[in-house]
């Protein structure tokens, strides 16, 4: 045997592997979620195991009962509070996390993140009038003011880029102003409207906070994140090509106008719904995709899912960690994240500068 033959297996494993890393990964985070979900609800003042965790979520979903040992108040501990705020911080890291991956290759910046359109401060402002101001009369809810808040900002930076041109360099821009704006209005009201307690409470929810999670959070953000990981997914080669430059992904027969309207459309309804459930939550689709993309590559197509996993996981632990560490008080989320991923930042793009 020679040693070309001998060295041809060689090379044909290696694509082979390199196509069965992402699904590797992909695996791996699907079993690290499930464990993660399920040991996160048993952490807390009240003594619960996994046994029982799996017990109560059989009952409520018709697949058995509940054992002796696990009473109505422990039941109520895990189906009505602890689960659906860790199912919901899973749904929140996953599409922030998501969003981040495609608005940087969108974009074509590094330093993107969910929050570059603008979509958290029109969400801040949004929930500052209804909870100080009480706009909306009582019919629209914390949530629904935050949204609104985000749609307006988005819109208003989707006009601003159009007015200036609709480059890349142009909605980044607006972006900024938009965040600005919104934010020196959320600043406004609150100190001119707002008593102390009321303060309080709102620079907590502006932080991050998954302390008024339910089911119906769970499920809207679900069903958004589902919707619009389809939708990038399906623009995942596209995506690839905007990694190119606009003029190299024209060339290749994008419709790069409309790819990117329809992809930043998308990125901003994600944003929107889970800023409205959860409040700000930063560095979480800064630091992540860098992340990933070691793991995987650029490839969109393997890149997101493992993304979506790694939010999921990241934001499950920080949540437990933000409601455990000085309990019975709780911390922002977003300063956890924030704690976390400075650090990580750095050492992202000190990998990355000693890789060139």
């Amino acid at each position: 045997m020679t040693s070309a033959s001998r060295a041809a297996p060689a090379s044909v494993s290696g694509p082979r592997a390199s196509r069965r890393a992402p699904l590797v990964w992909t695996a791996a985070g699907i079993v690290a979620l499930c464990a993660s979900v399920a040991v996160a609800v048993t952490i807390g003042p009240a003594d619960i195991g996994v046994a029982d965790v799996w017990s109560v979520i059989a009952a409520h979903l018709g697949a058995g009962t509940t054992a002796g040992e696990v009473t109505p108040i422990r039941d109520g501990i895990v189906w009505d509070l602890r689960l659906p705020r860790t199912l919901l911080a899973a749904v929140c890291g996953a599409g922030l996390a998501v969003c981040g991956a495609v608005l940087q290759s969108l974009l074509r910046n590094p330093l993107a993140d969910p929050f570059v359109l603008g979509v958290s401060s029109g969400a801040s402002t949004g929930a500052v009038l209804v909870v100080v101001l009480g706009v909306g009369g009582g019919a629209l809810s914390v949530s629904g003011g935050a949204f609104i808040g985000a749609v307006c900002s988005f819109a208003l930076v989707m006009l601003l880029s159009h007015s200036l041109g609709g480059t890349t360099d142009r909605v980044v821009l607006a972006g900024v102003a938009a965040m600005q704006l919104f934010s020196a209005l959320t600043s406004f009201v609150v100190m001119t409207a707002a008593d102390a307690e009321t303060t309080r409470g709102v620079l907590f929810w502006l932080l991050g906070s998954l302390g008024g999670a339910g089911w119906s959070d769970v499920w809207a953000g679900t069903a958004v994140l589902v919707l619009v990981l389809a939708v990038c997914l399906g623009h995942a080669r596209t995506l690839d090509a905007f990694a190119f430059g606009q003029d190299a992904a024209a060339s290749l027969g994008v419709h790069v106008a409309r790819t990117r309207l329809v992809l930043l459309c998308a990125t901003a309804l994600l944003t929107a719904a889970l800023v409205a459930s959860a409040g700000a939550i930063g560095f979480v689709g800064l630091v992540l995709p860098h992340a990933v993309r070691a793991l995987t590559g650029p490839g969109h197509a393997r890149l997101l899912p493992v993304c979506a996993l790694a939010g999921a996981v990241f934001l499950v632990w920080v949540d437990t960690l933000a409601r455990t560490v000085l309990a019975p008080q709780e911390v922002p989320v977003g300063v956890v994240t924030s704690l976390i991923g400075v650090p990580a930042f750095v050492l992202v793009l000190y990998r990355t500068r000693r890789a060139r």
